[in-house]
């Protein structure tokens, strides 16, 4: 009974320190990620396109990730640059068919991935380990 209530206490002190999060997301808007900048979805359709500038490699629509990232278009839609703007205001993203929407450079895209859950999980783990050593000594010394 005496190790039910200290593995109780443990879970109890382990839990409340370390909280699980939510990893939904919710987007304001549709945009893509290139060259460390996010760029918004326009409306606009582009005729005049340059040459191609890079692709999605990862889409997801509930978390973020580094590198040349969308919340709406699928791994490997193509980014171009658009003929008489520089890629620094909008680039052009190939939605099919021959047609492309213009995407406006909004800012810096700053996420970087986080460990921090990791170190976590480990904390937990290791109190864990220890209640449970605590445990067996302690039933090893009562035989």
């Amino acid at each position: 009974m005496r190790y039910s209530k200290l593995i109780l206490f443990t879970a109890i002190v382990v839990f409340s320190f370390f909280p699980c999060k939510a990893k939904a997301t919710s987007w304001a808007y549709p945009f893509v990620v290139w060259d460390d900048y996010i760029y918004v979805i326009s409306d606009e359709y582009v005729e005049k396109i340059n040459k191609e500038i890079g692709e999605v490699t990862k889409y997801s629509d509930m978390e973020q990730y580094e590198g040349n990232f969308s919340n709406a278009y699928p791994k490997g839609t193509k980014y171009y640059s658009i003929d008489g703007i520089d890629t620094d205001t909008a680039i052009a993203i190939h939605i099919g068919n021959g047609q492309y929407l213009k995407a406006i450079r909004e800012g810096e895209y700053t996420y970087r991935k986080s460990y921090n859950q990791y170190a976590y999980k480990g904390l937990g783990i290791f109190a864990i380990l220890i209640v449970g050593f605590i445990i067996f000594t302690q039933s090893r010394k009562n035989l």
